[in-house]
C-alpha cells in the first residue's frame, strides 16, 4: 500500500508518526481542506506532468494554484503535459487522490512552486485518498528532495490579495 511506502520513507525524518490518516476522503483539494479542517489553498496539492524525456515530473502547488501553461513551458522547456490516468501511479508509485512528493522512484524530479510560500504550514498528501501531513515549507522542500523553488502557477495571487 502506497501508504506504507511513505510511512517507511519519512521514518528518516523521523516524521512517520505525524501522518494524519482520516475516516473521510481527502482525495481532492476541497475534501482534503474539509478533513484537515482548513482553507482549500494551504492543500499542497502535488501535479503530475511528463518531463521532456517522457519521464515524471511533480510541481507541489497550493491548494487554489493552477498551472500557467506558459510559465510552465519558459520553466522546464516543454508544454506542460499531465501524466495519463494509466501512467500516473506507474511513474509516481501512488494511486489519484495520494500522490505526493515522498517515496516516488529516484529519477522524479520534485518542484515546489511558490503559491505555497505564503503560509507557515501546508498539507501535503501521503500516499493514500485520505492521508495528510502538515509541514512547513523548508521542511516540505527537505522531505520532497526537491530540486527547487518554481514560479509555474496562476490564479492564486488574486486568492491572496482576496483574503487580505
Amino acid at each position: 500500500m502506497s501508504i506504507e511506502i511513505v510511512r517507511n520513507y519519512l521514518k528518516q525524518f523521523q516524521a512517520e508518526q505525524n501522518i494524519l490518516e482520516f475516516p473521510v476522503s481527502s482525495a481532492t483539494v476541497e475534501l482534503a481542506a474539509e478533513a484537515v479542517g482548513c482553507i482549500p489553498a494551504r492543500i499542497a496539492k502535488t501535479l503530475s506532468f511528463y518531463d521532456k524525456d517522457g519521464g515524471c515530473l511533480l510541481v507541489i502547488a497550493a491548494g487554489d494554484a493552477k498551472i500557467d501553461n506558459s510559465k510552465f513551458k519558459q520553466t522546464f522547456g516543454h508544454k506542460a503535459k499531465m501524466l495519463s490516468p494509466d501512467d500516473v501511479e506507474t511513474m509516481t508509485g501512488h494511486a489519484i487522490g495520494g500522490v505526493c512528493p515522498f517515496g516516488v522512484p529516484a529519477q522524479t524530479a520534485v518542484y515546489l512552486d511558490q503559491s505555497l510560500q505564503r503560509f507557515d504550514s501546508v498539507f501535503p498528501a501521503c500516499g493514500s485518498s485520505n492521508s495528510a501531513i502538515e509541514l512547513d515549507c523548508d521542511t516540505l522542500f527537505q522531505y520532497a528532495q526537491a530540486k527547487a523553488w518554481v514560479d509555474v502557477c496562476k490564479g492564486w495571487q488574486e486568492s491572496a490579495q482576496a483574503a487580505q
